[in-house]
């Protein structure tokens, strides 16, 4: 199973943007886990990701590009927006290309004082849940892994 991991980069340092994608893969193993900063280590340097460069990977183009082809290809979207101090446009977008190609999505998010907290959101996250661990249990139930128990947070 293919799972997308959404969630802001732009205006956020590389660790931030990759350090909880790279933990969540390894919590929801044996699924394959798709970041959308995969191959871009180039950018380790960065305090403060911009929302394009110019290089193929990181332009405009080669970022909607692949990451819409991933939501299309992918099984489930793992949305994290925990902390988010403003809106990710991006991960809005990829969150209705989720809707539109009929991909569950499973949104980690507080139930308060996000930026993200709207009715499209709401509405269209099959699951909403308080931490990245509970998403990772939801998901390994989804892919009929294993019997990991009641989710808690």
């Amino acid at each position: 199973m293919l799972v997308y991991l959404a969630g802001p980069i732009s205006g956020t340092s590389y660790g931030e943007s990759t350090d909880w994608r790279e933990s969540i893969a390894e919590k929801i193993y044996p699924h394959t886990a798709l970041s959308p900063m995969r191959g871009k280590s180039y950018l380790s340097s960065e305090a403060a990701i911009a929302d394009s460069y110019d290089t193929p990977l990181s332009c405009a183009k080669g970022i909607i590009t692949r990451d819409r082809w991933d939501v299309e290809r992918c099984d489930i979207v793992l949305v994290n927006l925990l902390g988010a101090s403003r809106v990710s446009i991006g991960t809005m977008m990829e969150i209705a290309w989720a809707d539109a190609y009929r991909k569950p999505v499973v949104l980690v998010m507080e139930e308060e004082d996000n930026p993200h907290d709207h009715a499209f959101v709401r509405e269209i996250a099959g699951f909403w849940l308080p931490t990245v661990n509970a998403a990772a249990k939801i998901i390994l139930q989804l892919g009929s892994i294993e019997d990991v128990g009641l989710i808690q947070a």
